[in-house]
């Protein structure tokens, strides 16, 4: 692995506003679209450039061989459920503060490791992380500006989310001697097979009449804050490893109030930003501690 230039940070930058930019589009979609067909289509045109690539790299696709029930399992897991919980939660709560709750991933992800994993425990530098970033969390549901009796469910369930993000990636360890791009496009073909009879049956998309920028945000949805991002992040992985390609959750929910505020006028409160920052300095604590583990 090579160290970090001018390009790198460039790339993790663009990787960080792409996953960002997620959460106002899911906004713009949910004008349209119910969270069943978002998380459908999601995934559906996430397929595109993620079978796209394994064809032009020559890279095997395995989603129906002998662990096909591993590639579903995960893609329930990991796609289907928070995909459908991130977009019926976007549809009442701004989606800034979507992107500071999504921002937890990273402090779930050091709890369940501690319990499921052999070499990833708990110290007192991740204590104090969790104890920081969670506290951020709790925080921002008590602006009762944003946050109130008719959209606390919706938070919550977009919180909920996040905890299936990390459960599923625990779960791609038991395949983790197979290649990301493989994984990866398994995991989304069986999240769009998965979904597509459960929204032809709720939602019955022939049935709408779509606003344009809903479907625009839709196909970025998919091909790009789905597909082209995780591709991107195998790129970055590949070249400057999994230490320098974390720094990215720093950059999101950053970027998410940034983008919320630009292209949906959302309100930026102090709560907001309090707890955009106690957040951020826990998952900073966590991963210094990862990164002095390393050395």
């Amino acid at each position: 692995m090579r160290q970090p230039k001018a390009l790198d940070y460039t790339l993790l930058t663009i990787l960080a506003l792409i996953w960002a930019s997620a959460f106002f589009n899911i906004k713009v979609a949910t004008y349209s679209y119910g969270p069943v067909s978002i998380a459908f289509l999601r995934s559906f045109f996430a397929t595109i450039p993620l079978i796209l690539i394994c064809y032009l790299n020559k890279i095997k696709i395995e989603a129906f061989s002998k662990d096909w029930y591993w590639f579903a399992s995960i893609g329930i897991i990991n796609l289907v459920i928070p995909f459908f919980l991130i977009a019926y939660g976007v549809q009442k709560v701004q989606s800034n503060l979507a992107a500071i709750l999504m921002a937890s991933t990273p402090l779930t992800a050091v709890i369940l490791a501690h319990f499921f994993t052999k070499n990833e425990k708990i110290n007192l530098i991740k204590t104090l992380g969790i104890l920081l970033g969670f506290s951020g969390i709790v925080f921002l549901f008590s602006d009762k500006i944003l946050i109130n009796e008719n959209n606390y469910l919706s938070a919550f369930l977009i919180l909920f989310g996040s905890c299936f993000y990390v459960v599923g990636g625990l779960l791609t360890l038991k395949i983790s001697n197979k290649r990301n791009e493989n994984v990866t496009t398994s995991i989304v073909i069986w999240a769009t097979l998965i979904l597509f009879p459960i929204c032809m049956f709720v939602e019955q998309p022939w049935n709408l009449s779509p606003r344009l920028d809903s479907t625009i945000s839709l196909i970025y949805l998919g091909v790009f804050s789905t597909g082209i991002a995780w591709l991107l992040r195998f790129y970055i992985l590949k070249n400057n490893g999994l230490v320098f390609q974390a720094q990215v959750a720093y950059l999101i929910p950053i970027f998410g109030v940034i983008l919320g505020f630009i292209f949906l006028k959302e309100e930026i409160t102090p709560k907001v930003l309090i707890s955009l920052t106690a957040v951020i300095l826990g998952i900073f604590l966590v991963k210094r501690s990862n990164s002095k583990k390393k050395l």
